[in-house]
């Protein structure tokens, strides 16, 4: 991954995450966190 997609990639997300805290109030970074839980907890179960 080069620097420049390292850059846009990064401006993407944050501004996905402002565009959702400010305009469309989804709660996305409390949605995230409950997959990433829910994806650490299948893992565990499977190791």
């Amino acid at each position: 991954m080069t620097n420049t997609i390292a850059i846009w990639l990064a401006i993407l997300i944050v501004s996905f995450f402002a565009l959702d805290y400010f305009v469309l109030g989804w709660d996305s970074p409390t949605l995230i966190l409950r997959f990433v839980i829910d994806l650490t907890r299948n893992m565990a179960f499977w190791r």
